[in-house]
């Protein structure tokens, strides 16, 4: 059933019965992975000439040390990751002191062409000016003009044409110092275009290879990068879909990962490093991409998170205070040592859930339920072909709630420091409101409950100690008690420490 040293390359998981739906039959498996455009700026690194070099420095003659000749850093296929001519792309991860651009110019490259570019996930690279995104229609922005999202729209960029020209994306105005904190904060964290380029291009290249394995899967950036929550910071999440029916996620997708982990640590060992088979209730692989100093996770067929990923990035465009204040928040809450579900406390996707509930609960919403509002557009069974199609037919939501950034930030704190009940509520952002625990396994004796929007289990259920529970909880009223005094982002979230990290 599961690839073998004796059978590599044939097709996985032969079905059983004729399949209903042609996803993966109608996309070209012959057509090979082509590296992004020139437009990509990627940190290369050098291969420096290191005999010469020595010969020089020993016979005391510096005349003679040769010239330094970068060499491009290359995937497993020898394809090389070019470097960006753009002047302000730097080698390496961090500036050269003199190489320090002026606050004003940061400022300005804030509200330029190069910010973050916003794509659905490609499934089979194709030749250069015809390349799709995701399986079945649309064109990528990667390879054509830098597109920033216009709020006044229809949720960003889902098409089946080419991109517009960039438009400016247009944030709240901020009218007090605690939202133009918020304000500032999120444009310099911000995901930006290169460091979507950067995943996209891993992406492709993994693709590529793990298809010698599996000839029919396809692999799907998902998570933070393309739901419109992703920072500077964010890591990569990766799916690979083998097969359109569900995968044992105890055995089948154990295997397959099994099989990937050691792809990643032999085959591609020069570009892959530290592959590390994790054994959760979804199981992935952590690993990352020495080209991209990327770290990455790759689970299989966790079909849910594609489907959510397309939800979070409608609920991120319809409404312009919503991607602001959730960047904030996971800051904060990573600043607290309260971000991390392997170490019991709350994930990013827990996190974004929580703001975006808060939003639809206050007395005028600023965001509604979409899946009740266009059901149609968000079926959980709706094709995995047809996903990335939905928010485009999403209007902006015209709340009358005109709270400004830092009211309701104060207000988010306020809500999970007093209001919700935490011992008989689930946040649920499929129904809009705090709804009674169910009474099933998953939800009991478990401190705090967060319904996924799709498949109903718990996302916050790595919070299973009291101790961090309790932690969790003085965070927020520490912080609503702060902020509500103070009026000053920087006495729970130190801006300038938090910037450099971004």
């Amino acid at each position: 059933m599961f690839p073998n040293s004796s059978n590599l390359g044939c097709p996985p998981f032969p079905p059983k019965r004729p399949q209903q739906s042609n996803f993966f039959n109608k996309l070209p498996l012959t057509i090979p992975p082509t590296l992004l455009s020139h437009q990509q700026v990627i940190d290369a690194q050098f291969n420096f000439q290191n005999a010469a070099l020595s010969r020089a420095l020993l016979s005391g003659n510096l005349a003679t040390i040769p010239a330094v000749t970068p060499q491009p850093m290359t995937y497993g296929n020898g394809s090389p990751v070019h470097m960006s001519d753009a002047p302000t792309s730097f080698r390496g991860r961090k500036r050269l002191r003199k190489q320090r651009v002026p606050y004003d110019v940061k400022r300005q490259r804030f509200h330029s062409h190069h910010s973050e570019t916003t794509v659905v996930s490609q499934a089979v690279p194709l030749p250069e000016e015809r390349r799709y995104s995701f399986p079945g229609s649309i064109q990528s922005p990667l390879f054509h003009a830098h597109y920033i999202p216009d709020l006044t729209g229809c949720v960003p960029p889902l098409r089946d044409t080419l991109f517009p020209d960039p438009i400016e994306t247009r944030l709240p105005v901020a009218k007090d110092k605690l939202s133009q904190q918020v304000l500032e904060l999120f444009q310099a964290c911000q995901q930006q275009t290169c460091d979507l380029n950067r995943k996209e291009l891993c992406r492709t290249e993994l693709q590529r290879e793990i298809q010698r394995i599996f000839p029919q899967s396809r692999l799907f950036l998902v998570g933070s990068s393309l739901n419109g929550f992703g920072t500077r910071r964010s890591d990569g999440d990766l799916c690979l879909v083998v097969k359109e029916e569900p995968v044992n996620q105890k055995t089948e997708a154990r295997h397959i990962l099994s099989l990937v982990q050691k792809l990643f640590s032999t085959k591609l060992s020069s570009y892959i490093e530290r592959p590390q088979l994790i054994r959760a209730k979804v199981p992935i692989v952590k690993f990352r991409d020495k080209v991209s100093c990327v770290e990455f996770d790759l689970n299989v067929n966790n079909i849910v998170g594609i489907r959510n990923t397309f939800l979070l990035r409608t609920y991120a465009y319809i409404e312009n205070r919503v991607r602001p204040l959730v960047l904030v928040v996971k800051k904060w809450a990573s600043f607290h040592d309260i971000n991390d579900a392997s170490r019991g406390t709350l994930s990013s996707y827990s996190l974004v859930l929580m703001v975006l509930h808060y939003l639809q609960t206050l007395p005028e919403p600023i965001l509604p339920s979409l899946q009740k509002n266009y059901p149609e557009s968000f079926d959980p069974t709706m094709q995995l072909h047809l996903v990335h199609q939905a928010p485009c037919t999403i209007p902006p939501y015209l709340s009358k709630n005109g709270s400004s950034l830092g009211e309701l930030l104060i207000g988010f704190f306020k809500y999970y420091a007093t209001e919700f009940d935490w011992s008989h509520q689930m946040i649920s952002v499929r129904e809009a409101k705090a709804i009674p625990r169910p009474d099933g396994i998953e939800w009991r004796n478990k401190f705090i409950c967060v319904e996924e929007p799709f498949d109903g289990t718990n996302t916050a259920r790595a919070v299973h100690e009291k101790q961090k529970f309790d932690i969790i909880k003085g965070e927020f009223l520490k912080s609503w008690q702060i902020l509500r005094d103070k009026k000053d982002l920087n006495c729970i979230l130190p801006l300038r420490s938090t910037t450099q990290k971004r």
